[in-house]
């Protein structure tokens, strides 16, 4: 059985996770006042948190690398899901051009689309909600947590 880290370690591995949230309630409320945000804040938070602390302890450096590697992934499948619905967006405007629908026939396909990318979007967010905040109570409470659907950037 591993040795449970001392506690301002796991606190700081707790602050890896739950600092990618913190970037995305701040990410919200910048594009809320007007201000056009294009940095991933919520990779630059954890990675911030993870290159100033990793060397006081193997705890930080795993929690934070994990963390990292689950926001990246997460920006990853996010700008996936765009790119996709952007292609769908066009697809669906180039049939309806060359077929001659009708304005009600486009609208309806790109409010369906409006929604499958909503709903997608939505149990993102969700997803990420629950995982961050239970791989922040489990490197708090010094046990080992792997996010799911992962790509492991660092190893």
């Amino acid at each position: 059985m591993r040795e449970k880290p001392k506690q301002q370690m796991r606190i700081w591995a707790m602050f890896c996770h739950l600092s990618a949230l913190l970037a995305w309630m701040l990410l919200f409320l910048l594009v809320f006042l007007g201000i056009p945000v294009y940095l991933p804040l919520n990779i630059l938070g954890p990675f911030i948190l993870w290159r100033l602390k990793k060397a006081k302890s193997p705890w930080i450096d795993f929690q934070g690398k994990e963390s990292l590697n689950f926001q990246i992934s997460l920006t990853l499948y996010i700008l996936i899901v765009m790119i996709v619905s952007l292609l769908l967006m066009l697809t669906i405007c180039g049939i309806a051009i060359t077929t001659n629908s009708t304005g009600q026939e486009i609208k309806t396909l790109l409010d369906t689309l409006l929604l499958v990318w909503l709903l997608l979007t939505s149990a993102m967010i969700v997803l990420q909600l629950f995982l961050v905040n239970f791989a922040a109570f489990r490197a708090y409470k010094g046990e080992h947590y792997r996010y799911p659907w992962t790509i492991r950037f660092l190893k």
